[in-house]
Parts: C-alpha cells; structure tokens; sequence
C-alpha cells in the first residue's frame, strides 16, 4: 500500500540545553494536500474502564483500546471519513508527540519488507499511541510494539518529548524502524525524507530500533557502507525530488540555526547531517521564524521576483493546514507545559500559546464550520492569509507588526499567568489554566479581526479597475 501523500510537513526538535528557556521543544508544519483543509484545536477527555475497539475508516485497521487512557490536546481534521488524524498533542503526563512526518524508504528495502494495507497510518497513530505514554522514550517503545504486531501502512517521522528528553523515531517499511534521542545541546530538522543516519547499537541509551532490523539488512545485504551503520543510507532515497523537494529546506533552517556550521551548504546537497549543535540558544520565536519561512531573503522566495523564486518547496505553505509548537516545561516549575498552536497558513498567522492543561479548548478553536466562518479561528486565519497574500507587497509589514505584537502580549501574558498559578493545584489549577487560554483565544481573534477588517479596507483602494485622470473624478 503506498502511502497517501497527504501530509508533507517540516518538523523542528530542540534539546533543553540547546533551548532559550531550558525547554525541549517540538514541532512540525502539517501541511496537505488540498489548500484549504479544516482542523480543529480540542481536548480529548481522559478515558476509564473503557471496552472499545478501534476501527480505522482509513485502512480498516483492527486494535483492542486500553481500558484506560489520559487526556491530551488533539488537532483532529474536520473530516473524518479517513480517520481522526489528530497528528499531535500533549497528554496529562506531560509528554509531547507529533506523529506523521511522511518519509520514504527505497525500493530495495520495501521489497523485501513492504508496507502492510491495514498497519498502522497517520490517521490513527495520535489516538493509539498518545493518550498511553508517560515519557518520551516510551512513547517510541509504545509505537515499536504496535509496529512490530500490526505493521505499517507507510512511512512516517514521529516526534516524542518529555521535559527532559526528545526523541525522532523513523518508521519506514513495513515493520522496520529506528529512533535516536536528540543530543540536549543539538537540534534536527526533517523534510519529508529518512534523517537518522548513523546507529550504535552498543549506545541502547540514545537509540532504539525495531528487534530484527540488523538480521534484516544482514539476510539481504543491503548495508553498502563497509565501516558504518548508517540508516539513511540503507533505507532512505536520493533523488531528484529530494533535493528539489525536500533538503532545501533543511538548508534554509541550518544556515539560520547554525550560520557558522551550515556556511558552504547549498539547497541541493545531499548529506547535510541530520542533528546540529545550536550555535546560539534557540528561542520559541526562532523555531516560528523557520516554520514561518518562504526562503526569505533568498532568491528562492515564491514571493519574491527572481527567476528562481519557484526552483525549490518552501517550508510554510498555501497548504499548510495548521503548525505547532510543543513546549516541554518542567510542571513543578511552570504549573504545565505551553501548546503554542498555529491555524492556516503560518507565513502570515500568530502561534498562540496555550496551557495544555486544560479540560476544553476555546469554541472558536474547537467549532469549525465547513464553510467560511469568522467566529472559527481556523477560517479567520485562512481570510486573512489570503487577504495578505494577495497584496503581499503592500501588506506584509502590517501582517509582520500584529505578529510581533501579539508574540510579546503571548508572552506576557505566559508570565502573568505563571505567577498567580503558583498558588493552585489540582482541578482548581486545571480551571484556571482552562479560563485563562479562553482569555488568550479571544485577544487573539479579536486583533486578528481588527487587521483583517483594517486591510480589507485599505484593499478597496488598490484595485487594478482603479483609473484616475483628475482629482474630482
């Protein structure tokens, strides 16, 4: 079964030590394959004494649930009739994930190992996997085991991070897999192809992979380096389509995140490593800054005029359904975890920061109409991604100034909320984070109204049926 081309995203993974705040940080653009493609922000209840079995709409996928699972914060699509896609959240324990990074193994390993039609895919491995994990590793542990029983129906990158680890796990065959734990001073970057290169098996701390993999690549000789183990190697491709496709995007986010180390690279090179050490502490607002990215300053912007402005896919999309970033704070510390989120078209929309422990979203984030809809946060950011888009020039400033503005308000508000949280626990902390993201909903929405109804407005004087010969007429 060949997977779906339905989700090729950008994903970013930051150790504590490597973050601004001392945080592990992950994230990812969803982007799709439609331009414009509902999803909404919940909150999935926490689950007891449950008897259910889960049935996939996608691929008919089979699985017994736990009786027991923890709540956790959902990105689900609008559209169900292939699955919940939830791709990504934070659960009761603490733990992040963000699952479906499409990656593609060669035609060599897949023909020994192909893919399984009703294994595990993108459209379910949020639901089974997320509310049950109670650390990063787990989470990897957890994801082999429902591999190693059921397989899986495509390749995938999937994402795990606790407060002090973050984890990439790499899918890519039917039963075949590795994961590595992001270094605390490194960050990665993935672009839709096989990242994790080198694994040592006598390092169980930092790797992990599925239990025959070795006799696998053995039985089949499909290891062509003589004096390493390297798993993008033997598993991934190098094409055409990867270096048009895939690794100028890396390029463009290593050549910010590490100016000195990525200096020489070009958008084309094939081997540009897959983990770094930051150069700088890498704060929230620079992994949006690469998330929100176009090749910006480049003569690969789509926005700009080069000839080259259409050589290369850029990071944020017309087509990114939503984006966001899953902040790991230390609860003892900070009372919860922030789930920055990003509805539309991040290019030109806020990520607003959001406490994950929380009962219920905003109605605006959870009630999302088929059709354009104002009071939906996920429509008012699509009008006004279009709105700008369409006299980007003369916009762009204004749309660069409101993000700004509401990152600083974001982040004040983070801290005030912060303090007066100290004093609470329990359920009484929970209902006041629950009420506080609501404040933050609406001051987002209502600015986000107020630029949009601003430009649509200053939009009537640009008109190309605009024709003037004298000041009266």
């Amino acid at each position: 079964m060949q997977k779906k081309n339905r989700d090729a995203c950008t994903s970013i993974m930051v150790g504590k030590k490597a973050a601004l705040e001392g945080t592990p940080i992950i994230s990812r653009n969803e982007d799709r394959v439609k331009a414009i493609e509902p999803k909404r922000f919940i909150v999935q209840p926490a689950v007891q004494g449950r008897d259910e079995t889960y049935i996939s709409p996608y691929n008919k996928l089979t699985v017994e649930m736990p009786t027991a699972g923890m709540r956790y914060t959902s990105l689900p699509s609008l559209d169900q009739s292939a699955g919940p896609n939830e791709e990504a959240g934070i659960n009761e324990a603490n733990v992040a994930a963000s699952f479906t990074e499409s990656v593609y193994a060669n035609n060599r390993v897949l023909a020994y190992d192909p893919f399984i039609k009703s294994g595990l895919a993108e459209d379910s491995l949020c639901t089974l996997v997320l509310p049950f994990i109670h650390s990063a590793r787990e989470g990897v542990s957890y994801t082999g085991k429902l591999v190693e029983k059921y397989g899986s129906a495509e390749g995938n990158g999937m994402q795990f991070a606790d407060q002090d680890e973050v984890w990439y796990m790499e899918v890519v065959t039917g039963h075949q897999w590795v994961a590595v734990r992001i270094p605390d001073d490194c960050y990665a970057v993935t672009p839709n192809q096989v990242a994790i290169e080198d694994i040592d098996f006598n390092n169980p701390a930092n790797y992990m992979w599925a239990p025959k993999i070795r006799e696998f690549v053995a039985q089949h000789h499909l290891n062509s380096d003589e004096d390493k183990w390297n798993f993008r190697h033997i598993f991934g491709t190098s094409t055409q389509k990867d270096r048009h496709y895939n690794t100028p995007r890396t390029w463009f986010a290593q050549r910010y995140l590490s100016p000195v180390a990525a200096k020489g690279q070009e958008p084309e090179d094939n081997d540009m490593p897959f983990i770094r050490k930051a150069e700088f502490k890498i704060a929230v607002e620079d992994v949006q800054y690469v998330l929100k990215s176009h090749f910006n300053e480049t003569k690969y912007d789509p926005m700009g005029t080069a000839p080259e402005r259409k050589t290369y896919r850029a990071i944020s999309l017309s087509r990114t359904a939503e984006s966001h970033i899953l902040q790991l704070r230390d609860p003892q510390q900070f009372q919860t975890s922030i789930h920055w989120q990003e509805l539309g078209v991040p290019a030109f929309n806020p990520y607003v920061p959001f406490f994950a422990n929380t009962t219920y979203t905003d109605e605006s984030y959870r009630v999302v109409p088929n059709k354009m809809d104002l009071k939906s946060a996920y429509w008012l950011n699509e009008a006004l991604a279009e709105v700008v888009e369409s006299h980007y020039t003369e916009f762009i400033e204004q749309d660069e100034n409101y993000q700004k503005e509401l990152n600083e308000w974001g982040r004040r508000k983070i801290t005030e909320v912060d303090q007066k949280a100290q004093a609470l626990t329990g359920e009484e902390l929970t209902a006041y984070l629950t009420s506080e993201n609501h404040v933050i909903a609406s001051h987002y929405n209502q600015r986000t109204k107020e630029l949009l109804f601003d430009l649509l407005t200053q939009g009537c004087e640009l008109s190309q049926m605009s024709f003037k010969m004298d000041p009266n007429l």
